[in-house]
């Protein structure tokens, strides 16, 4: 005979389909919690380490939507329970072993101290996600689960459907204030603020973001920025950003302590002086006629033509951003609609540091790749990317100029390694000395 089957069981040994399906599923649920543990420190890892800077990327939030598709604020949510739970084993070891979901452990990290974390993983133990919520709610981290909640630490949650235009102005609102705080802003500071500000118009878009003062010697090239009554040296990715869209307030003969004479540049990140302009020529204390390395009516016509935000794919940017040169001016590059671009000031410091490279016309369409060569985005074969950053740092260390450094970059990138392409560009470029005798 066979397998007797009542009411979908089987006389025959085989477990009914639910069965199999939740223990499939319950392995996956121990699994996952797993993952996400190893997830979380690994993003911390990665976070601190920079890893988006080396790959060409504006900002690690970018870095880890192209990675795994997460929401800024989901990325941010790991990174605080990870960072959490470097000083929580108890709650770390739950998750290792699949004890507790990644969503519990999420909610009370917020709370938990090594004193208190297994108070809290036994007074939540078999409830769900959201009475965990319930639970931590309105407590300060250190309290207990049977502490009375705070009315002041209590989150809540503001809903609103409004028009395009509505919508529209209050994001330049929330870039207005984004502007004039010194720290990155959380939704609800960024709220708090909003309520207590009345809000103005955005900024003249003909001017650069903000002013940073740079000297810039005439000489050597070098550049330095002034900062509360000190000189501090700035690598050369700095005054490449700055000469790209500046403002000039003319050349300073510094006293005699300094060595050799300055230019004055003040802008975005400075201003820089060609020489080209006699009048402009000043002494310490004598005032200087300000004027922007990009005319202020062209700079408008960019900003509007790329939305004021970056146009790098991928990127969102819309505070504090540069216009640039695609051909640089020291290459020949001109004040053109055309060979300008709106880009954020972590693209713009990618692209002359070598980690980022951006070619073509607005009109034809740009290219944009990594260092070394691959489509930008992509995320694999980091150590040719890592390779011709540090090479293209090292022959500009030497004095050699961004486009030819590129150039021949380009050729020896399939070489191997740092220094073995490093050595092969080097073959392929003349002696700077050479070049300026």
């Amino acid at each position: 005979m066979g397998n007797l089957q009542i009411a979908g069981v089987s006389s025959g040994g085989r477990v009914g389909q639910w069965v199999a399906a939740h223990e499939e599923l319950t392995k996956l649920a121990r699994r996952r919690s797993e993952l996400d543990g190893l997830e979380g420190l690994a993003l911390l890892r990665a976070l601190r380490a920079g890893v988006h800077r080396h790959l060409g990327l504006a900002s690690f939030a970018e870095y880890v939507q192209r990675l795994f598709g997460y929401s800024r604020r989901t990325l941010d949510d790991k990174l605080r329970t990870a960072e959490a739970l470097e000083g929580l084993p108890e709650l770390t070891r739950s998750l290792g072993e699949g004890a507790v979901s990644w969503s519990a452990v999420r909610e009370l990290a917020r709370v938990a101290t090594p004193e208190t974390e297994r108070e809290w993983l036994d007074a939540t133990r078999e409830r769900t996600v959201h009475e965990v919520e319930r639970l931590v709610s309105g407590k300060r981290r250190g309290a207990r689960p049977g502490d009375e909640p705070e009315a002041s630490e209590r989150r809540h949650t503001l809903r609103f459907e409004v028009s395009a235009e509505t919508f529209a102005t209050f994001r330049e609102a929330i870039k207005a204030l984004r502007q004039k705080s010194d720290g990155p802003l959380d939704d609800d500071s960024a709220l708090l603020l909003l309520a207590r500000e009345v809000l103005g118009g955005p900024g003249d878009e003909g001017k650069s973001s903000y002013q940073v003062a740079l000297n810039i010697c005439e000489r050597c090239g070098g550049g330095s920025q002034d900062a509360s009554g000190e000189v501090i040296p700035v690598d050369a990715a700095i005054v490449e950003m700055a000469r790209c869209d500046a403002q000039h307030i003319g050349r300073i003969t510094r006293h005699p302590t300094h060595v050799g004479d300055a230019r004055g540049v003040g802008a975005h990140r400075g201003i820089a002086n060609d020489g080209t302009d006699a009048a402009s020529e000043t002494h310490v204390g004598a005032p200087a006629r300000a004027t922007q390395t990009i005319p202020p009516a062209l700079r408008r016509k960019v900003m509007r033509r790329d939305h004021g935000r970056c146009v790098v794919p991928g990127c969102r940017h819309a505070t504090f951003v540069d216009v640039h040169h695609i051909e640089t001016r020291a290459d020949g590059g001109v004040h053109d609609a055309d060979n300008l671009i709106v880009l954020c000031s972590a693209h713009h410091r990618a692209l002359h540091i070598g980690q980022l490279d951006i070619s073509g016309r607005v009109s034809q369409g740009l290219v944009f790749r990594r260092s070394d060569g691959s489509d930008y985005g992509a995320l694999d074969a980091p150590r040719s990317a890592d390779a011709c950053e540090r090479a293209f740092r090292g022959l500009r260390s030497m004095g050699f100029g961004e486009r030819e450094t590129r150039r021949a970059i380009e050729r020896a990138r399939d070489s191997g390694d740092t220094e073995t392409v490093l050595r092969r560009a080097l073959s392929l470029l003349a002696p700077p000395v050479a070049r300026r005798a």
